[in-house]
């Protein structure tokens, strides 16, 4: 399939009960969950038997998995503990994707929390991601079929370590560009960034320079969010797909792009974990 397309579910009852239930209900082709609790540190272990449940049932209906970290994950933070448990936490995660057959990870790429905005608080902080995942992708370049761990630019509000497409080439490049390091590209966020998605050809070349930096096949997941407010706000408020400032022709643009074949599209939408919600039959349609 050229493009599976899917929304993040709850995990509620449990991986099978409640999160693959509610996916084939509203017939994902992919799925995105948090494997614990998305606003706090503790590193839920899962249920061996229900993990194993889950990652045939999904490997069966051909559903592509990912993991999104918690909220709280921020490996660029100054504060000690806030570092070592980011840390933690993305490796518990990736440990999480290969007991549940996810293919990858996703992280936000984090801030550096100076207020000044300093050079120096920035370079600090890119020595401090480059500590805490060097090891981890080591580790997951010794088996091929390992998870990816999916790095998120985010809006630009704070002092963001990769907010947009162009911070892209330094933060890669402080890992290396490690082979397991990809992309995880959420339209709301590089559009809020000031990526021109609501141009005619902006979404192409957005993607061509994705590619110009991290190179072919680093792109592995996209978030497809329209935006509530305008290109350049540095506002990471998600609206549903042509209902905001990004527009529907983005999303086509998007999905016919060579660089996106086999690329899942991952909602993160108001209301995308509804019965009744259109986004998902939209993006599908625009598949064509």
């Amino acid at each position: 399939m050229r493009n599976p397309i899917g929304t993040h579910v709850l995990v509620g009852k449990n991986l099978m009960d409640g999160a693959f239930r509610t996916a084939v209900e509203l017939g994902c082709e992919a799925v995105q969950v948090f494997v614990g609790n998305p606003r706090g540190w503790a590193r839920s272990p899962g249920n061996p038997a229900v993990d194993e449940r889950f990652r045939v049932a999904t490997a069966e209906a051909g559903m592509r998995v990912v993991i999104h970290t918690p909220y709280l994950v921020n490996l660029g933070s100054p504060t000690p503990s806030t570092f070592e448990n980011s840390a933690a936490l993305v490796a518990h995660n990736l440990r999480r994707a290969v007991q549940i057959g996810a293919e990858g990870v996703v992280v936000h790429t984090g801030s550096y929390v100076d207020p000044d905005g300093g050079r120096e608080g920035y370079d600090a902080a890119m020595r401090r991601i480059r500590d805490a995942l060097m090891p981890v992708l080591d580790a997951l370049a010794q088996d091929a079929a390992a998870p990816y761990l999916l790095l998120e630019p985010t809006a630009g509000q704070g002092r963001s370590l990769c907010a947009g497409v162009d911070d892209l080439e330094g933060y890669l490049a402080a890992l290396d560009f490690h082979p397991k390091a990809g992309i995880c590209l959420d339209t709301c966020h590089v559009f809020a960034a000031g990526a021109p998605l609501d141009e005619p050809g902006g979404t192409t070349a957005t993607i061509d320079r994705v590619v110009e930096i991290g190179g072919p096949g680093r792109l592995r997941l996209i978030h497809a969010n329209d935006s509530k407010d305008v290109r350049g706000a540095f506002k990471d408020r998600h609206e549903k797909i042509g209902e905001g400032h990004i527009g529907t022709e983005a999303f086509a643009e998007l999905l016919a792009h060579p660089a996106t074949e086999g690329v899942p599209f991952i909602l993160e939408t108001p209301g995308s974990r509804t019965a009744d919600d259109p986004d998902m039959a939209l993006l599908k349609a625009l598949r064509g």
